[in-house]
């Protein structure tokens, strides 16, 4: 199978003619950052002298993120809590041009939220805080509401499952259900459970996930295909994407071999939301008419692009398009 880097740059820029709706768990990335310059009289732990604090979409905000960084358009649909860490979550999404009126905002619920300190672009610590528990009866209802008027004005679906509680097992397969009639491509980005989501037209896991997800301890190609079959036969068919790092990624489609397709060798800052990032870019490419295969590549190149990024970062399409011939060239099959 061959590549023509000229068919995947126009595939590139009809993604702006593509819709998607991002389910999941939205999460907010705070960073704090400074400087280093002596070890604390306390304990043996560094003195970080503050110089910067951001805020930024993580989890399924940072999908949304690359979809638009990307020149796509999206809607997200997700729970935070009725705190300011929500209130900020959705600021930043109506910046994005992202209606925030898909977040259901729950009282007493704390918005997942993520902070870390870095210092000369090394993370020293994270501090999580977040709820796990389901959502209510009357806010899952409401985001129920909100995801079957979203559907309405899509053309597929991302779901970024965190298992921090957005998603539960009823209301993912009544999400499956109304994709189903509608005849809506559901690409699943799973970190917890695979049952609910039967159906969906692709999976993606890490290696780690892959492992867990199937059961199979994966240490070389045959491993992956076994889990990859378990993956796909526990999804009623779905099509398989393993990403592996700088390894690239390996795709599983219908009962076929699986397929190698390199990465670009970048200098890699931080791998931090480059799931996300290839979640997004996999969606858009193959609603904008890619095969699994040029859907990976563009996939592949949009991650070596946020790869080489600090923090939760996201690649333009301008990005991609400068990277795409070598992409295409280290993915070892150029027409």
């Amino acid at each position: 199978m061959s590549l023509d880097a000229g068919r995947l740059m126009a595939l590139l820029d009809d993604f702006g003619r593509v819709r998607l709706l991002v389910l999941g768990d939205l999460v907010l990335d705070e960073y704090v950052s400074g400087d280093v310059e002596r070890i604390s009289p306390e304990a043996p732990v560094p003195v970080v002298h503050v110089r910067d604090e951001s805020l930024a979409l993580g989890g399924a905000g940072n999908v949304a993120r690359n979809v638009v960084a990307l020149g796509g358009q999206a809607a997200l649909c997700s729970l935070v809590g009725d705190d300011a860490a929500g209130r900020s979550a959705a600021e930043l999404l109506e910046k994005l041009g992202v209606d925030p009126r898909g977040l259901v905002a729950v009282e007493g619920r704390a918005t997942p939220r993520k902070t870390r300190v870095v210092a000369r672009s090394q993370q020293i610590v994270r501090f999580d805080r977040e709820t796990l528990e389901p959502a209510p009866p009357d806010a899952e209802a409401e985001l129920r509401a909100g995801i079957e008027r979203a559907l309405a004005a899509c053309d597929a679906v991302v779901v970024a499952d965190y298992g921090k509680g957005a998603l539960s097992a009823g209301l993912a397969a009544e999400v499956m259900a109304q994709c189903r009639s509608r005849r809506l491509p559901v690409i699943l980005d799973p970190k917890a459970a695979l049952l609910p989501w039967r159906g969906v037209a692709l999976v993606k896991p890490n290696l780690r996930e892959a492992e867990a997800l199937s059961g199979v301890a994966i240490h070389g190609a045959a491993d992956l295909a076994r889990a990859a079959t378990a993956l796909r036969d526990a999804l009623d068919g779905a099509q398989v994407v393993v990403t592996r790092g700088m390894e690239g990624m390996t795709l599983f489609e219908g009962g076929a071999a699986g397929v190698e397709v390199g990465t670009l060798a970048r200098d890699v800052f931080d791998v931090q939301g480059a799931g996300d990032t290839v979640s997004a870019a996999l969606a858009l490419a193959l609603r904008a008419g890619a095969s699994l295969l040029e859907a990976a590549v563009l996939a592949n190149t949009a991650a070596g692009v946020v790869v080489g990024k600090v923090g939760t970062a996201t690649a333009s399409r301008d990005e991609v398009r400068a990277l795409l011939p070598a992409a295409v060239a280290a993915a070892g099959a150029v027409s």
